[in-house]
């Protein structure tokens, strides 16, 4: 790893401390050039000298938006520094989404392993998305759930033969449309009376036992869809009509 430079963005003295003392002991390449407390510091700092990589933290002041626009308008104005958020907000998984769409190159919780020397390297060899063990953690949790959840809604929809027309009904219901409203949608080739005999197939399909002695209207029917999988809650999305 070639020699860079570095601006460390951090509020609190003693985790100040703390990074440089990690980046000086570990990270030999690294030229610490400043360290800002604030977001003024900060933009002073970089009229000064443009760094090759940015160790910033979140929660600047007691706000946590401050850094996700420092990253943003960091990137915006210097595409090529590399920005590496080294933050405590280790339960605001919100902000980890902001600031990544925000243009950060990776991010590092203050846990666990902390900065490395391989983290900050690969970050500065063009590696995106680097993160260290814990956020790694949550997100392989979130990928197996993800798939799982997609995999029993094909198992779902092969298991109740349901077709992508049963589909796109039970979602447009489910999404507040009408009958009427759905006969208009483009390429549903139904009437409302053809809507109608395909809700009560439907409801056999999801109700093979009945519903005790309730009856089952569509509310009902959208619900049985959502506990089965068949429709995904996280994608209720309508069609072009």
């Amino acid at each position: 790893m070639n020699r860079f430079s570095v601006i460390i963005v951090e509020d609190v003295p003693l985790e100040l401390k703390g990074t440089e003392g990690i980046v000086r002991n570990d990270i030999p390449e690294a030229e610490i050039i400043g360290t800002a407390e604030n977001e003024q510091e900060y933009w002073r700092l970089l009229k000064k000298q443009l760094p090759d990589l940015v160790l910033l933290d979140l929660g600047l002041g007691g706000s946590t938006t401050i850094g996700v626009e420092i990253c943003r308008q960091t990137k915006e104005m210097h595409h090529d520094v590399k920005i590496l958020i080294f933050t405590g907000e280790i339960l605001n998984e919100k902000l980890w989404v902001d600031v990544l769409d925000a243009g950060a190159d990776g991010i590092i919780l203050k846990t666990g392993e902390l900065l490395t020397r391989s983290d900050v390297r690969s970050v500065m060899e063009g590696k995106q998305l680097v993160f260290n063990e814990p956020i790694l953690k949550k997100i392989v949790e979130r990928f197996k759930h993800s798939v799982s959840s997609q995999l029993a809604r094909q198992e779902a929809l092969v298991d109740y033969e349901i077709d992508e027309y049963d589909e796109r009904f039970l979602r447009h219901l489910a999404l507040g449309y009408t009958k009427e409203q759905i006969t208009n949608l483009r390429g549903m080739p139904f009437g409302v009376k053809s809507l109608e005999k395909r809700q009560n197939e439907l409801v056999q399909k999801l109700f093979p036992d009945g519903n005790g002695r309730l009856g089952i209207n569509a509310t009902r029917l959208v619900v049985r869809a959502l506990e089965l999988r068949i429709l995904d809650i996280d994608n209720l999305e309508p069609d072009a009509e």
